[in-house]
C-alpha cells in the first residue's frame, strides 16, 4: 500500500474543519475520514482499522493528548500528527514526548500536513518491513532451524540455545562443508544481537594487506589506491556479529591486531591514529586443531585463548547418518525452487540407499550439491541411483566398502582405507594426511604394497 492510499482519521471538535482537513486530503489520495471530537475518534479507532491520526489538542472533554495515548495503546507503531494553535506550544511539545511524530500551529496549509503525513508514513512502512525482515531472518536461521535430528545435531542446537545471548566469543570446529557457517547465523539470530548486523568474512580468501584493511578500514591516502575512507567490516558489525571464517589462515601479524581489537573492544584503521570503539561479538570458525597450529607456531596461542571461550563442534555428515533423509527433503525443496521447471519429485529406494551409505567426505555441501544436480539433470520424476554421480551410484565412496565380503588382514584393511581417504581428496597427499591425523611418512607406509614400493598418488609438492 502506498502512503497516498493510506486511511487517515482526521479529528476536531470543530465538524466543519474536521470536515475540510479529511476532504483535502482526499483530493491527495488519502481515504481520509473525520471524527467530531475526541470521543468519537477514540470510538472510531476502538473499531475500525487507520494508518495514521490528525487530531487537534485543544478539545471540551477528551482531548488530542488522550486521542495520542488512545492510538499508541492500540497500534503503538501508527503515526500521530498534531494540530494546535500557536498559544498552546508547551502542549504540542508534550504530544511529541508522549509519541507524536509532529506538530502543526494552526493555521497551516494543507500542502504542508501533506509532507509531513507522507513522510510519517513512509517511515512507517519502513519500520514496519525492517520488522518483517527481522522476523524472517530470525525464522531462517534461527536453531529450531538447523535440519537434524541426531544426538549429535542435538548437542549442537543445545549449546547454541545456551550461549547465544552470553556476550562472549565462540569457537566453531569442524570439517570442511558440515554446517559452521550454519551454526554461526544461527547464534546471531539467537542472540539479542539479531537487530544488528551479521558480518561474514572468509580470512582464507584475502592476502594479509587486503585483509587488514578489510577488517580494520583505512583512511585516505593511507596506501597507493585509498581514495577515500572505509570503514571496516568491525566497524560494519557494530552492534551485531562478525563471523571470521577460517581463522586458522589468518597470518600471524594481522593475529596480533586482532587480538588488540578483542581486548580493547577498539579499532584503529590502516592509516589513522585514532581508535574507534565498536560493540562486537566474534564467532570463529575452523576446520584445523588449532592447538596444533599453536604448537606448529602458525597461530597465537593468546588468541587461542581468547577465542576459545565457548566451543562448539560440528560433526562430519558421516557422523550423524540419520539426518540425511531429512537433509535430502529440505535440499530437494530448495532446488526445486530453484529450477521449478525439474521434473523430480522424490529419490527411489536404491537412490536412498547409496545415498545413505555413502561416506560424504564433503559433507552437508556436497550432499547440498548432489541433490541440486541430480534436480538439474534427471529425466523422470523420480532419481535413481543412476543418477547420482559415479562415486555414490557406483559405491565407490562406501564408508564400508574395505569391510564387505571375506576377513582380510588389518594390513590390507588399512592400505584400503588410505587408499579410498586419498581418493576422496582428489589425490592430495597432505590433505589427506591432515584429515587422517597422520603425517606425510605415515600415510606413505599405509599407503605401501606387499613389496614395500609406495602406490601411485601424486605428492605433496605437485598438490599444495
Amino acid at each position: 500500500m502506498s502512503s497516498a492510499s493510506a486511511r487517515v482519521l482526521v479529528v476536531d471538535d470543530n465538524r466543519e474543519m474536521a470536515t475540510t482537513i479529511a476532504d483535502s486530503l482526499v483530493d491527495r489520495g488519502y481515504d481520509a475520514v473525520a471524527a467530531v471530537g475526541g470521543r468519537d475518534a477514540i470510538a472510531r479507532l476502538e473499531g475500525e482499522p487507520f494508518d495514521a491520526v490528525v487530531t487537534d489538542l485543544r478539545m471540551p472533554s477528551i482531548d488530542g493528548l488522550a486521542v495520542l495515548g488512545a492510538s499508541r495503546r492500540l497500534d503503538p507503531d501508527r503515526p500521530v500528527i498534531v494540530m494546535t494553535a500557536f498559544s498552546a506550544i508547551d502542549t504540542a511539545i508534550e504530544s511529541i514526548r508522549q509519541g507524536a511524530y509532529h506538530y502543526l500551529t494552526k493555521p497551516f496549509k494543507t500542502e504542508e500536513l501533506g509532507i509531513f503525513l507522507k513522510r510519517a508514513l513512509d517511515e512507517n512502512r519502513l519500520r514496519r518491513e525492517a520488522t518483517s525482515l527481522r522476523t524472517t531472518l530470525k525464522q531462517r536461521f534461527s536453531a529450531a532451524n538447523i535440519i537434524g535430528g541426531s544426538a549429535a545435531m542435538r548437542a549442537v542446537i543445545a549449546v547454541i540455545e545456551r550461549v547465544a545471548d552470553a556476550n562472549v566469543p565462540v569457537l566453531i570446529s569442524g570439517d570442511t562443508g558440515s554446517g559452521k557457517g550454519v551454526v554461526a547465523r544461527a547464534l546471531h539470530a539467537e542472540s539479542v544481537r539479531r537487530a544488528g548486523t551479521f558480518v561474514p568474512l572468509n580470512c582464507a580468501a584475502l592476502p594479509e594487506s587486503l585483509l587488514e584493511t578489510e577488517l580494520f578500514g583505512h583512511v585516505r591516502g593511507a596506501f597507493s589506491g585509498a581514495t577515500s575512507d572505509r570503514a571496516g567490516l568491525f566497524v560494519e558489525a557494530d552492534g551485531g556479529t562478525l563471523f571470521l571464517d577460517e581463522i586458522g589462515e589468518m597470518p600471524l601479524g594481522l593475529q596480533a591486531k586482532l587480538l588488540r581489537a578483542l581486548e580493547t573492544s577498539a579499532v584503529r584503521p590502516v592509516g589513522s591514529n585514532r581508535e574507534k570503539s565498536i560493540d562486537v561479538r566474534i564467532v570463529a570458525a575452523t576446520n584445523r586443531d588449532l592447538r596444533e597450529a599453536v604448537a606448529a607456531g602458525s597461530f597465537r596461542e593468546d588468541l587461542l585463548y581468547r577465542l576459545d571461550v565457548v566451543s562448539i563442534s560440528v560433526p562430519a555428515l558421516q557422523h550423524r547418518r540419520e539426518d540425511i533423509p531429512s537433509l535430502l527433503g529440505h535440499f530437494l525443496g530448495v532446488a526445486r525452487e530453484r529450477h521449478p521447471q525439474s521434473p523430480v519429485r522424490t529419490f527411489d529406494s536404491d537412490a536412498l540407499d547409496a545415498l545413505a551409505t555413502y561416506a560424504w567426505p564433503g559433507n552437508v555441501r556436497e550432499l547440498a550439491h548432489t541433490v541440486e544436480r541430480v534436480v538439474l539433470l534427471a529425466s523422470g520424476p523420480e532419481v535413481h541411483r543412476s543418477d547420482l554421480p559415479d562415486a555414490i551410484g557406483k559405491g565407490a565412496g562406501r564408508a564400508d566398502v574395505a569391510f564387505r565380503g571375506n576377513v582380510i588382514p588389518i594390513r590390507d584393511v588399512q592400505r584400503q582405507y588410505a587408499a579410498w581417504a586419498l581418493a576422496q581428496f582428489g589425490g592430495h597427499r597432505g590433505r589427506t594426511a591432515h584429515h587422517l591425523g597422520v603425517d606425510g611418512k605415515t600415510l606413505a607406509k599405509w599407503l605401501s604394497d606387499k613389496r614395500g614400493e609406495p602406490s601411485d598418488a601424486q605428492d605433496d609438492d605437485s598438490t599444495a
